[in-house]
């Protein structure tokens, strides 16, 4: 009985791993990747004969929060969507919002947009001051895709963080413009020559709904979507949008295929939705991504690839203290102009105030006859004609000083006149030449209130008895 019981579970057994290995082949030998949940990878996932996937370097693990932060926003300046160029020579001109560009000199990497020609080899573009030229690009129709990327040139998959616009040489044509109404997907990785293992799978969907919104109601319009991909005639399925790095490729050349399938399993017609790239793998790579890859590089000797603070290459923005001293030169040097003046000032009440000193001697009104002891009052005219002329009525070496009025219009009656019948002897009171120009100009007040005229005015005299 035990003998029959065994041999029954045998065949059981025989039977159920003959109708998994019927299913599998009915598929295609297609396996489908669940839906993980998020910062949860598995350790190994075996996804054909070959192809594993395994969970990113650690190394990449620590650098991703540093820059998970942002949030870029793409914008394609220049060529215009539907923009027909008469020159086919492209000057593309990007814009980029939170997220700064940069390369590291040393390492070779930073945050870059990866641009894609119609379904051409990306070019990563890290500087946004110079524009990207494309030369001699064909005649017709061209879309131009590009996202925002990390330094191992995995894509950001935030809203916002890819552009596309489609334009066109000299004129338009069916190639190369994808239908806006239907999903599109752009390969990204792997493409190219690689120097270490795993390497990342990566693409950007557009116009996909997310997968889990798409399976929560069977019943609604939402269509859910697949990404097959071929690695060498290997063929597996995923189902999320994320990056995966992979395991099992033979060193020299392999070849990769992503496609686009819906929830039915058939693919989607639109252009770029099925492409293909050459993958060169050669072992113990020496460039910095491989390095990464392999471990031989810490988190703290890549800082400068995801932080700004560790790169030689920002420039320093000038503040407002830096531009302070040039302005006070400026003032310093339109003081020594305003420093006369300054001198000057003192000079000019000096001057005033020697002819304010002097006007209340002559505040003494003239009279007819003047006492004996009363000094001479001697007063200029404030106009350069002023001259002294010498009196006929009088010896020839005794000049007769001339009195001019500011006023003209003064009728005083003159003093009476001294006849040289007089016993006496005029001593005129000596004056020094230079003292006539240190005489005060303003002295119209006494002047004319006093009876001595011009032209008539004799000079005062004593009488030495």
């Amino acid at each position: 009985m035990n003998s029959w019981r065994t041999t029954a579970i045998a065949i059981l057994k025989s039977l159920t791993v003959l109708v998994f290995v019927l299913y599998l082949t009915s598929c295609g030998g297609e396996k489908a990747v669940s839906q993980e949940p998020s910062g949860i990878q598995p350790e190994k996932a075996h996804l054909s004969k070959l192809i594993s996937e395994v969970s990113p370097p650690i190394t990449i693990q620590e650098l991703r929060p540093a820059l998970e932060v942002y949030q870029p926003q793409v914008v394609i300046v220049t060529p215009k969507s539907d923009e027909i160029l008469q020159d086919n020579t492209v000057t593309v001109r990007f814009q980029v919002k939170d997220l700064p560009l940069f390369k590291d000199q040393q390492l070779d990497l930073g945050p870059h947009l990866q641009v894609i020609l119609d379904n051409e080899p990306y070019l990563a573009v890290y500087d946004l001051n110079q524009p990207l030229v494309l030369p001699n690009v064909s005649p017709g129709t061209h879309t131009l895709r590009v996202f925002a990327s990390y330094p191992w040139n995995e894509s950001f998959k935030n809203e916002g963080a890819y552009a596309e616009t489609t334009f066109h040489v000299f004129t338009k044509t069916d190639d190369n413009n994808p239908d806006p109404t239907k999903p599109l997907l752009t390969y990204n990785s792997p493409q190219g020559q690689y120097g270490a293992q795993p390497i990342l799978l990566d693409f950007y969907l557009t116009n996909a709904p997310l997968h889990l919104v798409a399976q929560e109601n069977p019943k609604d319009e939402i269509t859910d979507w697949r990404i097959r991909c071929t690695i060498n005639d290997e063929s597996f399925v995923l189902d999320r949008w994320q990056a995966v790095y992979l395991k099992g490729f033979k060193p020299g050349k392999n070849w990769v295929k992503l496609e686009f399938l819906d929830e039915q399993g058939n693919p989607v017609k639109n252009v770029f939705n099925s492409t293909v790239k050459l993958v060169t793998y050669e072992p113990k790579g020496q460039n910095t991504l491989a390095k990464i890859v392999r471990g031989e590089l810490s988190a703290d000797q890549l800082r400068a690839i995801v932080d700004l603070k560790d790169t030689g290459k920002i420039p320093v923005t000038p503040t407002p203290t830096v531009e302070k001293p040039p302005e006070t030169k400026l003032k310093e040097e339109k003081q020594p102009p305003v420093a006369p003046k300054q001198q000057e000032a003192p000079q000019t009440k000096s001057t005033q105030a020697k002819q304010q000193e002097k006007p209340p001697q002559t505040t003494a009104e003239p009279s007819p006859s003047l006492p004996p002891t009363l000094p001479k009052i001697i007063i200029k005219s404030p106009q350069p004609e002023t001259t002294a002329e010498p009196s006929p009525s009088l010896p020839p070496t005794l000049p007769e000083i001339i009195i001019k009025s500011p006023q003209p219009e003064t009728t005083d009656e003159p003093q009476p006149k001294v006849t040289p019948k007089s016993e006496s002897t005029v001593l005129p009171e000596k004056v020094p030449p230079h003292q006539d120009s240190d005489a005060a100009p303003s002295l119209t007040s006494p002047l004319t209130q006093s009876a001595v005229t011009p032209k008539e005015a004799a000079p005062e005299t004593k009488k030495v008895e």
